[in-house]
């Protein structure tokens, strides 16, 4: 095969306008100018930040109206197409290279790898992945068990006690005596949650998940839900941020941007802050519900009700064409140990370094609002509103702490559970009500940078009454039923 074959071939309008874009650069790029003018039809957006300053703005203009009149060309995005057409290509060139063995026996790996991409299997496989790996393993082992021995038996027993003796004979002052110690306090409260509560969900999620990665599971979970996804406005690739979700949703925010369509990042971005839990607010959710299975099913059916309707709703919306979706599936194998105990690690550390803080930060305004009465005036406005849910008013502080970290309103309601203050039917409309909530600060940050100020305040805008409306809803339907109690 000469040279001249491997080049892929793209259609007249994309060539002929990779044509002109490569007459109009004169700037100096470490890339054939054909190549840097297929990326700008593709609309990279590092690319187009370099062509922008080397080219100046009366170039860089003419080059945008190319790339407009080619997309008005061409029926699907351009990205897609040329991706296609290198496929192709590799397509050929595997065919004239390899030569396949005659009456080769597939593997094992590859006859599950293909039938976990049939629902008729892959339905059962996730369920399994979903029970085994999350409920057992994140919600009943990480949250329930490791919790309770790291705070019952080490923060309740022995640190919180020592630290806030420590504090009160060697600090005079009750306002430092508070930030540091006590109901309120950056160890008592901040460390406590973050290392005690947090910090197991976290990691055994952050394993199962290194795991899944590992096996190469997660394309094939992509393609499974193509279909459904398509639905609402999405490809099956969009799976992959909403599944880091289950991570950390401010990380995912930051991956929705591998999505094809702003149409799709915006969908992504909406579903991601309104329905789907960080892995510490699911683990400390799992724990709290795991003790009441009608009430865990409960939970989890009307989230993904609330999933299905308004990622449905939003695609009817928001204009735009539907999605395309194209995907490298690897082959399925056994996960590496080495892979998984550096992917686990890398994303704990990433934890304690960034997260951490956060948490003590989140005490250091606690402790601020509470000094100066904005925190208590908060705290009884969210009482009040949470009464119409059937809640209890210092429920209120849970939804507080929500703002501030999800996991940290998570482990406020875990301590309002623990203390007897809810019932089944309370703990499932708070559950379910806090996981809608507001998406933290960190998370908004990254929204506005990523989808500007404008979206992220209108989903916010958004999120927080249809929360609220949602878990009313839940709660007359739970009362009138007569269901949970």
């Amino acid at each position: 095969m000469s040279p001249g074959q491997l080049r892929p071939s793209y259609p007249e309008a994309v060539e002929k306008g990779a044509e002109r874009i490569t007459q109009l650069l004169h700037g100096h790029y470490h890339l054939a100018p054909r190549a840097v003018a297929l990326l700008l039809l593709q609309e990279d957006a590092e690319v187009g930040d370099l062509v922008r300053r080397q080219e100046g703005s009366a170039r860089w203009r003419a080059i945008q109206a190319v790339v407009g009149e080619v997309k008005k060309q061409v029926a699907e995005p351009l990205s897609y197409i040329l991706a296609v057409r290198r496929q192709e290509a590799a397509r050929a060139l595997a065919r004239a290279v390899i030569s396949r063995e005659k009456g080769r026996r597939r593997t094992w790996s590859e006859v599950l790898g293909d039938l976990t991409m049939r629902p008729l299997v892959g339905i059962p496989v996730l369920i399994l992945v979903l029970y085994f790996g999350l409920y057992q393993f994140v919600g009943v082992f990480g949250a329930g068990t490791v919790v309770d021995y790291l705070e019952g038996s080490i923060f309740e027993a022995y640190i919180n006690p020592w630290v806030n003796g420590m504090v009160d004979r060697l600090i005079p002052w009750p306002l430092v005596q508070d930030l540091i110690a006590h109901e309120y306090g950056i160890v008592t409260l901040g460390l406590r949650y973050a290392v005690a509560i947090i910090l197991p969900i976290v990691g055994s999620f952050f394993l199962v998940f290194s795991v899944i990665e590992d096996s190469g599971y997660l394309p094939r979970l992509a393609l499974l839900v193509d279909r459904l996804f398509k639905g609402i406005g999405l490809s099956g690739r969009a799976v992959i941020p909403l599944t880091l979700g289950f991570g950390c949703d401010t990380m995912a925010t930051l991956v929705s941007r591998t999505l094809e369509t702003r149409r799709e990042r915006i969908i992504a971005t909406l579903l991601l802050a309104l329905a789907i839990p960080c892995s510490a607010q699911l683990g400390v959710i799992l724990s709290l519900l795991a003790a009441y299975p009608k009430a865990l099913l409960v939970w989890a059916g009307f989230l993904i009700l609330v999933f299905l309707l308004v990622g449905y709703l939003t695609a009817q919306l928001l204009p735009g064409d539907g999605p395309s979706f194209y995907m490298e599936v690897p082959p399925l194998r056994l996960p590496q140990l080495g892979n998984v105990l550096t992917k686990t690690y890398t994303r704990i550390q990433w934890y304690l370094m960034e997260i951490v803080p956060l948490f003590v930060l989140a005490s250091v305004l606690i402790w601020l609002g509470r000094i100066t009465g904005l925190f208590d005036l908060i705290v009884r406005a969210l009482g009040t509103v949470v009464g119409y849910l059937g809640l209890p008013p210092k429920a209120g502080e849970a939804f507080l702490f929500g703002f501030f970290r999800r996991d940290y309103g998570a482990a406020g309601l875990y301590d309002l559970a623990a203390s007897g203050a809810l019932s089944p039917r309370q703990l499932t409309v708070a559950a379910a009500t806090l996981t809608l909530f507001v998406p933290c600060i960190a998370q908004f940050s990254v929204m506005v940078k990523e989808r500007g100020w404008a979206t992220a305040l209108a989903i916010a805008g958004f999120i927080f009454p249809f929360a609220f409306l949602a878990g009313y809803v839940l709660n007359l339907l739970l009362t009138v039923a007569g269901v949970l109690g």
